[in-house]
């Protein structure tokens, strides 16, 4: 069974986004943001195809897949046993930043 692995920096972008969340809006804000992120990608384990391809990292040549949470793209990759979560991306930035 295939289980889900958060690449650091995909933990240090969402870490980054509940600190800013937390300054700006506050703890309860911050926390349910965090929270729909992380919970967002559970489904993965069952049905890790569910995200298209994203387009802008096919370059890459990993297959990179993605779900949307809010203002945010989760971006994965999968191989034979684990899913790992790559980045956590703030669709109102410039698409190619996601290269980074």
């Amino acid at each position: 069974m295939r289980q889900i692995i958060w690449t650091n920096f995909a933990i240090s972008e969402l870490k980054n986004i509940f600190l800013y969340y937390r300054m700006v809006a506050g703890d309860k804000v911050a926390v349910k943001i965090r929270k729909s992120i992380f919970n967002s990608t559970k489904p993965l384990i069952k049905h890790p195809f569910i995200g298209p391809i994203e387009e802008n990292l096919i370059d890459l040549k990993q297959e990179h897949r993605y779900l949307v949470e809010g203002n945010y793209k989760i971006l994965y990759r999968l191989d034979k046993n684990n899913i790992y979560i790559t980045d956590i991306f703030d669709c109102r930035q410039n698409p190619s930043k996601m290269k980074r």
